[in-house]
């Protein structure tokens, strides 16, 4: 674990972008940029193209370490370079951002009203390519889509089991049970799931650290004694599908909490864009989201 970075996860002022789209959401993110799916013919192609997306946001001025701590990859962009340097290598010395890793396979079929995580194969094997990669953490996400509390227990044990293994690799899990934002019991989800969060935190030694990233709850300020727990760096926010305005406008009424979007960064953007346009409106989206963060 890097001391300087884990310090910046710590303490730094700013957010966290998710730039983590995986094989089945890339097609949504390119076309959320303005390019179709008759833009590629084979996977390698459309990796190529979310590729040069992902370098474009990146290397854009605004995308730097002053405002965005840390930045989430997934596995295939790991494994890419920009300029000549593997795209952890290029965050970190070149804007001074934090590298993560997604390492979950997606989800498994609704059931107990949650989607556990699938199995993830091989999940040695990538951690120590991570280590290699200069990885600092790791993110792994499963979902709550309605009150059950067998299945909200269920979802908690299985991101702590892995997490576990995450760390013995010196590695930081984000830990992320999304809570579906238009679910019926949300609040009364958040409470549960909370409880569950907390007796399994309980379980770590101090020195095993890990980051929760948590739909921005219903009841302002609901995760701030989470906050205080010595073995948690940091909470932050997925937005969840809200709008950029609404996930800021929410973010920004729960103190110590930062974002760490995706859609709501990359709203606005386009393949179209001149290299001038597309660098207004990323800034304009940075400093909403980091003044959000801030609050």
């Amino acid at each position: 674990m890097n001391a300087i970075q884990l310090e910046q996860m710590k303490s730094g002022k700013g957010f966290i972008a998710a730039l983590d789209q995986s094989g089945g959401s890339t097609p949504k993110a390119l076309k959320n940029y303005g390019i179709n799916d008759d833009a590629w013919k084979t996977d390698e192609e459309m990796f190529d193209l979310v590729h040069q997306m992902r370098t474009r946001v990146i290397k854009a001025p605004a995308f730097k370490g002053d405002r965005i701590i840390a930045a989430i990859l997934f596995e295939n962009t790991m494994n890419r370079k920009i300029d000549d340097m593997y795209t952890a290598d290029y965050l970190w010395e070149k804007k001074h951002v934090v590298p993560i890793l997604k390492v979950d396979k997606g989800l498994a079929p609704l059931e107990n009203g949650v989607q556990v995580m699938k199995p993830i194969p091989g999940l040695d094997d990538l951690l120590k390519q991570a280590q290699k990669r200069h990885i600092f953490g790791t993110k792994m996400r499963s979902v709550v889509k309605e009150f059950n509390e067998a299945g909200i227990k269920k979802i908690a044990d299985q991101q702590f089991e892995i997490a576990k293994r995450i760390i013995s690799y010196g590695l930081v899990p984000i830990i992320e049970p999304e809570v579906d934002i238009h679910a019926a019991e949300k609040a009364k989800c958040e409470e549960v799931l909370k409880k569950y969060l907390k007796e399994d935190l309980a379980k770590l030694s101090k020195d095993q650290k890990v980051i929760f990233k948590l739909t921005i709850p219903t009841v302002t300020n609901f995760y701030a004694d989470l906050m205080t727990d010595e073995r948690v760096v940091r909470v932050v926010a997925l937005s969840g599908g809200y709008t950029q305005d609404d996930a800021c406008k929410k973010l920004a009424q729960n103190h110590g909490m930062i974002a760490s979007f995706s859609r709501a960064l990359l709203q606005g953007l386009s393949a179209k864009q001149s290299d001038a346009d597309f660098d207004k409106m990323l800034k304009a989206s940075v400093d909403k989201i980091y003044e959000a963060s801030i609050k």
